[in-house]
């Protein structure tokens, strides 16, 4: 997560959606009293800011932003620029269990993955859970449960929806590939049918705010 008061903007990192690569571009020009919240180099040398302030939620790197009212007020969140990047949900899916197959700390979703199959992962209930209860705007939210306004980046299209962000900022922000999976770019080919329904079911909201389809990726 980003927040800048300096630069009235705030970006929310939704997982596996490209955000640690939108914020290291952004820290080579970060302002010198931005907040970064993360594991990317600046982040963590900064992370001292941010310790011990009492907040509404956890403070990490996939923080919502009712999370981190303490370190920000809701007002001033309403002054922002409030930005994150969305991703085709079937792709999303994909990376997200490749991901986790190549981690080696403890956590429910990597034993998950590391011991199904892609189509037993994503059947599994905390799978099905979690898809289901984090669409991209509930990391948006207000307390009351209205989001903020906010401006979606679509990573599949990211140089156009990018730009009015850029403007905002005064610099340009190119995307470099970074947390790469070892995966076929072409996500259909892990999908039967099943569950390429099943993922139209459990992020039906997503894809119909963003207008995402399982053919042609």
């Amino acid at each position: 997560m980003i927040i800048s008061r300096a630069r009235r903007f705030v970006f929310v990192h939704v997982p596996k959606t490209g955000g640690t690569a939108f914020t290291l571009t952004y820290e080579a020009r970060a302002a010198k009293d931005d907040i970064l919240i993360g594991d990317t180099p600046k982040a963590r040398k900064r992370a001292a800011r941010w310790k011990g302030v009492r907040t509404a939620g956890r403070v990490w790197k996939h923080s919502t932003l009712a999370d981190v009212v303490g370190l920000v007020t809701p007002e001033e969140i309403g002054a922002c620029l409030v930005a994150t990047l969305v991703r085709n949900p079937w792709d999303r899916a994909v990376s997200y269990y490749h991901w986790l197959r190549a981690q080696g700390f403890a956590h429910p979703a990597v034993g998950l993955a590391k011991a199904h199959d892609f189509s037993g992962f994503l059947n599994h209930s905390q799978t099905r859970a979690g898809l289901r209860m984090w669409p991209y705007g509930a990391y948006l939210r207000r307390a009351d449960g209205a989001e903020y306004p906010a401006h979606f980046i679509r990573l599949e299209h990211y140089v156009a929806d990018v730009a009015p962000v850029e403007a905002h900022l005064g610099f340009r922000l190119p995307l470099p590939r970074t947390n790469a999976s070892t995966r076929d770019r072409d996500w259909r080919g892990y999908y039967s049918d099943a569950d390429a329904d099943l993922i139209a079911e459990l992020c039906a909201e997503d894809i119909a705010r963003f207008g995402y389809r399982f053919a042609g990726a």
